[in-house]
């Protein structure tokens, strides 16, 4: 069924989902739709990272939710692990339908409000098929790489201009967020082209730049606190705080940040972002994936005493002190510790029992920091390329009825809230532990999303 299909009979939809409202609901906002093969019973609509109502399918697997004094900005809506962004109005009637198999890309609007949101869903999905065409531009030097992404850019200003002119209804708030979302894209790789062009050609010099590269930064505010959870934005304002850092006399790096590059970017993100709340998220993010990225339990005490000086959030402050205590109480070249986990059986087990005479990775996960289908598709990968080693999968705070599905349940474990193993979990963000066969730690605290954990699971495969 082609894309003008689907819109129509959504339209038809629409007037028999909302044609049974009261006549007096003129000022109501209708947000609702379909899920084909859906992977829960319900829909979850957000503002501002805020959730606002849970959406519950029907036998038809359609949901509709009515809103009163709607404010005009932008949602997202969440069903399983997947999301999307909406923009809505006040008495806006937005409905949508999608696959999940193929999310994104099925995803269609119809109604009052569908125009502006269908454009939005392009604009995210011309980014993803321009993938290709910048990885080949990051490897001309700076004027040829800039005199493509121009060309872009006129492109997308021509299709902003059109849809302005022909939609003279619109609001500025809305016309805003279209501009964003069609060029700060591009803006965004702009910011990034050093690094990449670098690494596309494995030098280990940043190349000459004029200062006109950067010109279009004199119309952009890197502090709109009330958008920086719209990736356009946040992905362009995350890209230039990363070239601000390079631009202090920074050498490349490839594979790992050191810990100079890492404080000197929390301090420029401390200097640059003025809203707390975001200013607080960008820096908790920062130091955490730095440490995940290095993939060790080696830490730098003064990278996290930098961090603890810059944040004014106490609960992310616990986060890192917790984080900080887990990785003492795992060390390297130490016995690991017999700590007790659960089968799907219900039976209680020793650790040192499941990995006896193997060399194995415990993976410790929390499902409110990693989805289940990342796991899966992580760990079949590692499994192929490393047979040689055991791979545990063990849930913090799990039930005897949530395993991951695609993984074999043999290797799948939980923690009750018993286990000593809680001890080094207090953080409860997900961790790796490798350990040989004599049940020797090899590394307290690898990651299995960075390519730093290969070179020890290269060691373990011998």
């Amino acid at each position: 069924m082609n894309k003008l299909l689907k819109t129509i009979l959504l339209v038809f939809s629409l007037i028999l989902m909302v044609s049974c409202q009261n006549e007096n609901s003129n000022d109501v906002t209708y947000f609702g739709g379909k899920i084909i093969n859906p992977k829960e019973g319900h829909v979850i609509l957000f503002y501002q990272e805020k959730p606002i109502d849970t959406l519950y399918l029907d036998n038809d697997n359609k949901f509709m939710g009515s809103f009163d004094n709607v404010e005009e900005g932008l949602y997202h809506f969440m069903h399983g692990i997947e999301h999307q962004y909406i923009y809505l109005e006040p008495k806006d009637s937005l409905m949508l339908r999608l696959n999940t198999w193929d999310f994104d890309e099925s995803l269609v609007f119809a109604g009052k409000g569908a125009e502006r949101n269908n454009i939005l869903i392009d604009c995210f999905l011309a980014y993803e098929k321009e993938k290709n065409f910048f990885y080949n531009a990051y490897r001309h030097q700076s004027d040829g790489f800039k005199n493509k992404v121009d060309s872009l850019l006129k492109t997308k200003m021509k299709k902003y201009n059109e849809f302005v002119g022909n939609h003279p209804e619109e609001t500025e708030g809305y016309k805003q967020i279209l501009k964003i979302a069609l060029t700060y894209p591009a803006y965004a790789r702009i910011e990034r082209y050093p690094i990449a062009h670098v690494r596309s050609h494995k030098k280990d010099k940043f190349p000459e730049i004029d200062s006109s590269f950067y010109a279009f930064r004199s119309s952009i505010s890197h502090n709109k606190s009330d958008l920086m959870y719209y990736p356009p934005y946040s992905n362009y304002v995350r890209n230039f705080l990363y070239n601000q850092t390079y631009a202090l006399g920074h050498k490349p790096m490839h594979d790992n940040y050191s810990p100079k590059f890492t404080n000197d970017l929390l301090v420029t993100i401390h200097k640059n972002v003025s809203c707390e709340t975001t200013r607080n998220a960008f820096l908790k993010q920062t130091v955490i994936s730095h440490f995940y990225n290095k993939s060790s339990c080696d830490i730098n005490e003064d990278t996290f005493n930098n961090y603890l000086s810059l944040t004014s959030n106490n609960d992310d402050k616990k986060l890192i002190n917790n984080l900080l205590n887990d990785t003492r109480l795992v060390r390297k070249n130490k016995s690991i510790s017999n700590f007790v986990v659960k089968d799907y059986n219900d039976i209680s087990r020793r650790i040192k029992d499941i990995i006896k005479n193997k060399n194995s990775l415990l993976f410790f996960w929390n499902p409110e920091f990693v989805s289940e289908s990342y796991i899966a598709s992580r760990i079949d990968y590692l499994t192929n390329k490393y047979p040689n080693i055991q791979f545990v999968e063990i849930k913090i705070d799990g039930k005897s009825t949530s395993h991951i599905r695609n993984i074999d349940i043999k290797n799948q474990f939980y923690l009750d809230a018993n286990s000593t193993a809680h001890s080094f979990l207090s953080s409860k963000l997900p961790r790796s532990i490798l350990v040989d066969h004599n049940g020797l730690v090899i590394n307290g605290y690898a990651s299995i999303s960075s390519k730093n954990v290969q070179p020890y699971l290269a060691s373990l495969q011998k």
